[in-house]
């Protein structure tokens, strides 16, 4: 069996890093968090409708405007305030289904998360 190179040329690889791992941590437990909430937090049908469409809004926002290779380029403040806003988002979801304090941690967590990864960015 012939084993692979480990560099082919004119292929960079990206290199993750712990802080992308933690972002995309944060962006699935938003969206699991948002269908939490719009299934809690509806009557049906209309509670299916929500844990659906919700998340998938977020995640086309993400993607446009988020991602590691956005659709769109932004300024980099306006990013960060689309950032905060999907933060406050589902933090204001989990204190609406009477979670306080998970949605305080969420958002501490959150908030730092993009704050270095908005500084690493300027860099």
């Amino acid at each position: 069996m012939s084993e692979a190179p480990d560099a082919v040329p004119g292929v960079t690889r990206p290199t993750i890093t712990p802080l992308d791992l933690i972002r995309t941590i944060v962006l699935i437990a938003s969206l699991a968090s948002l269908v939490l909430w719009g299934l809690s937090m509806w009557d049906f049908p209309w509670n299916i409708v929500a844990a659906v469409a919700i998340p998938l809004i977020v995640l086309l926002v993400w993607a446009l405007f988020l991602s590691p290779r956005p659709v769109l380029q932004l300024h980099p403040f306006v990013r960060a305030a689309v950032e905060l806003l999907i933060y406050l988002g589902v933090t204001l979801a989990w204190w609406s289904m009477g979670q306080a304090w998970v949605g305080l941690g969420f958002a501490i967590v959150a908030i730092f998360t993009g704050l270095f990864s908005g500084w690493r960015n300027l860099k």
